[in-house]
């Protein structure tokens, strides 16, 4: 089968690549769709030290069962599914004790380190197992549903920070996953939602996907003007989708006292901490990893439109121009959010 293969770090080809293997509990996809996201694009040059090349990278993907092992009987031909891009273990402590994300075994989709290598879905097929798999209805599209990925990501960051009824929530960082997790507190109940980046262009998707308003990060005193819209206090909850110390300090000295902060995104492996303000005003600190079963929650949310994925998808590509669109991505291309590989095209 055809599959765009990173052959060392830079270099994609589209080439034929062996069919995958179909054990007795999994499930082989037709690839429909599959969206790239930026950690392929930080594994196309092995910045992250994760992708290992030669390596099937792609995780967020969606399709048709086209095989099935001989365990795997509620799933026939035809069906529309989309897929974790994390195979748990399941027999580990944090599996059992419901923590599948935090799995001290898993693999994920594409990615390759030094004691596995798991090929992803920039290819026609995959096989994945049957645990991970998740019909879709027929009104989701694939390109839609290979998105759903990244919104569980968001989903679960909102799941896991105590947003209620009536919340002022402030999203740092109005990329892609900031554009999902703003949709994604919105539905969990902030009824004010501030969305604060350096991009007008993003700041205009995220006023298009209901924030209530935006702030350029490089134009204001954020916390001072999230203060002036609180009455003084701050935001209830901030969501910092960067990962980086100014954002990070952004969204810290932006909530209220005992407000929470949820810290999504990790740019940067370390990063300064305003310890004193944290402590002092007792704000708490979740940290949030990919997403533990949120898949048939996001599914309904997104077939429901209550989160939009459509405004974010900027390109639909081929196979075959996938190596082109790579070094595109990876040279820097600002008015590209999403882009999603179809390889039946």
């Amino acid at each position: 089968m055809k599959a765009l293969l990173l052959t060392e770090y830079k270099q994609m080809q589209v080439t034929d690549v062996d069919e995958p293997e179909v054990g007795p509990d999994d499930v082989l996809v037709q690839v429909e769709a599959c969206g790239i996201c930026g950690s392929d694009i930080h594994g196309y040059d092995g910045s992250t030290g994760r992708r290992i090349p030669p390596l099937v990278m792609g995780h967020e993907a969606a399709g048709i069962v086209v095989a099935t092992g001989a365990n795997v009987t509620d799933l026939p031909d035809g069906t529309r599914v989309t897929f974790d891009s994390m195979v748990s273990c399941g027999k580990c402590h944090f599996c059992t004790d419901g923590h599948r994300n935090l799995c001290d075994d898993r693999m994920v989709l594409g990615v390759s380190c030094d004691d596995y290598r798991r090929h992803g879905a920039f290819a026609e097929r995959i096989s994945v197992p049957r645990r991970i798999v998740y019909q879709l209805p027929d009104s989701l599209s694939f390109e839609h549903a290979a998105l759903v990925e990244a919104v569980s990501v968001a989903v679960h960051a909102a799941n896991v920070t105590p947003i209620e009824l009536g919340d002022t929530a402030v999203i740092v960082g109005a990329g892609m996953i900031g554009l999902l997790t703003l949709q994604a507190v919105r539905a969990k109940g902030a009824t004010q939602v501030i969305a604060v980046d350096l991009n007008d262009k993003r700041l205009a998707a995220a006023k298009e996907l209901g924030a209530d308003i935006t702030l350029r990060g490089d134009q204001c005193d954020v916390p001072e003007e999230i203060r002036k819209l609180t009455h003084g206090r701050g935001a209830d909850v901030a969501m910092e989708v960067v990962g980086a110390t100014p954002t990070v300090t952004t969204a810290i000295e932006s909530v209220r006292k005992g407000g929470s902060v949820c810290l999504v995104g990790n740019v940067s492996p370390t990063i300064e901490l305003p310890l004193q303000s944290v402590v002092t005003r007792e704000v708490s600190l979740h940290g949030t990893c990919g997403c533990n079963g949120e898949y048939p929650e996001c599914i309904d949310l997104m077939n429901r439109g209550i989160i939009n994925v459509e405004p974010l998808i900027t390109a639909k590509i081929s196979l075959a121009d996938s190596p082109q669109w790579f070094e595109r991505l990876h040279a820097g291309d600002p008015d590209q959010m999403k882009v999603v590989i179809c390889p039946q095209s």
